[in-house]
């Protein structure tokens, strides 16, 4: 029929046109932090924290096609007056004084060289870009490549390889910038995290759960399943302190215990993860028996928490693991089970 000799009184016909579903596509990624200032904290060839652990990490995740799967994250350097929310000034005194002089040791461990003070700051302003990141809702979790590590570095002095505490420095962001009041930090290095312990030991908006290697003098010495916090923090701080020897299986259900009734308690709207690799069998100077493996049930638990209580809202940062081959392998594992959890 003609559309000119179509009679426009009668009711036009039904045409049965056929549905479509409309999926909605996710395009949430993982987004990686990491920047080329992290190489220039160099701490000499046969220092165990040295240039090499990136590389390493860095290489194995381009061969297996994981970056390019990733959003990459900017890195901007947190200010000298967000430290000081964490640090006292002599803690950034020192590390200014040793880096003009050149360079030196801030303690027996921790080596800083010119450009080690620019590096400390990026590495703690990659942690808080990555906070701002998940809570903007663009992506659910982010890892940060970053170096010098954080989690030792107490309130009034750097120490282990560590001049700002990195991770502490990302909560209090979360704290002051996002007016956040639940977070959880979930430490799975094999030392334990004395300094962000002694940062949050009196602070009620973060739980604090470190898993590690305790006894027979092991470094840092702390970490007794006795110190839970302090005052209005009584009970928000948690330590899970193994034996060497431990079998993984074990390691897995203290781990999950303790990590369930941290995040039930504190009902976290973020998760941060200090993500050490040391507790690996092979690592030269940690080693709880664990296998690369290992790690993506550790991170599947930390995700399924996240999931739960914060809407997947995670940021790991990376702490230790000191054999090149076992940190690769592992951080590999971590950040592939990091995608998986993102469509």
């Amino acid at each position: 029929m003609e559309l000119g000799t179509w009679n426009l009184e009668r009711p036009l016909p039904e045409i049965r046109v056929a549905r479509r579903e409309w999926v909605r596509y996710d395009f949430r990624m993982t987004i990686l932090f990491t920047d080329p200032i992290f190489l220039k904290h160099d701490t000499g060839s046969y220092h165990p924290e040295r240039i090499e652990r990136l590389h390493s990490i860095t290489a194995r995740l381009e061969q297996a096609g994981l970056v390019a799967r990733c959003r990459s994250g900017t890195v901007s350097p947190i200010s000298e007056d967000e430290i000081g929310r964490v640090h006292s000034p002599a803690v950034l005194e020192r590390a200014q004084l040793a880096v003009a002089e050149g360079g030196g040791y801030l303690d027996a461990d921790t080596v800083v060289c010119p450009d080690s003070l620019n590096a400390a700051k990026c590495a703690a302003g990659a942690a808080c870009n990555a906070v701002d990141a998940v809570l903007a809702d663009d992506d659910r979790n982010a890892f940060c490549l970053i170096r010098p590590p954080g989690h030792h570095a107490t309130r009034n002095r750097s120490m282990g390889f560590c001049i700002f505490s990195t991770i502490a420095l990302a909560a209090q962001h979360a704290l002051d910038r996002h007016q956040l009041s639940r977070i959880l930090i979930v430490d799975w290095d094999v030392h334990h995290g004395n300094g962000t312990q002694d940062v949050f030991y009196a602070e009620p908006r973060v739980q604090f759960l470190s898993v590690h290697r305790y006894g027979q003098g092991f470094y840092p010495g702390s970490g007794a399943a006795s110190e839970t916090g302090t005052g209005p923090g009584l009970g928000h701080t948690a330590n899970v302190p193994l034996s060497f020897g431990i079998k993984r299986a074990e390691y897995l259900d203290s781990f999950t215990s303790a990590l369930e009734k941290c995040a039930d308690k504190i009902r976290p709207e973020l998760v941060l993860i200090s993500a050490g690799f040391d507790a690996h069998r092979l690592d030269p100077i940690g080693s709880l028996g664990l296998e690369s493996d290992d790690f993506e049930p550790l991170t599947q638990r930390v995700l399924e928490v996240a999931n739960v209580h914060a809407k997947g809202r995670v940021v790991s940062c990376l702490e230790g693991g000191y054999n090149l081959k076992a940190l690769a392998e592992s951080a590999q594992i971590h950040l592939e089970t990091f995608l998986s959890a993102t469509p």
